[in-house]
């Protein structure tokens, strides 16, 4: 007759069904919160739309089609260009700080998921270092 020790059984297979989670269904919704992150940071600082409309006129109401003298026509057209540019300069920029953003956002979800990965084993390498003789000095 054989005897089976419930305890240790039990334990074991919630110790398995918890590695099970971690490295499929865990895996999956870590991967999935890096990816809607990836998607805020793109949606808040709107690179595609930003690059869309590169030289369009920085919040310019006014400056639309104006007839007149030539002086007037001059000073308007001047003054679309100087808000293009203005309009440029501030997108360009807002470009580069969500590119920046971006690329800080992806760094910190690698970093997480690596971290993920990892630390399960974090019990056993202590346990292991334990053994061994490491002692923190703190």
């Amino acid at each position: 007759m054989v005897y089976y020790n419930v305890t240790s059984y039990n334990s074991y297979m919630f110790l398995t069904s918890i590695l099970s989670w971690w490295y499929s269904d865990g895996l999956l919704r870590r991967l999935n919160l890096i990816r809607m992150r990836l998607i805020a940071v793109a949606d808040f600082f709107s690179i595609g739309l930003l690059a869309k409309t590169l030289f369009s006129p920085f919040r310019q109401i006014s400056a639309g089609n104006v007839s007149g003298p030539i002086g007037v026509q001059l000073r308007a057209f001047f003054d679309r260009l100087v808000s293009r540019f203005v309009g440029a300069f501030v997108r360009t920029s807002m470009i580069i700080i969500g590119t920046l953003a971006l690329f800080l956002q992806s760094l910190l979800g690698f970093v997480t998921l690596i971290i993920w990965l990892i630390f399960p084993f974090l019990p056993v390498a202590g346990l292991i270092l334990c053994v061994i003789g490491v002692v923190p000095k703190w």
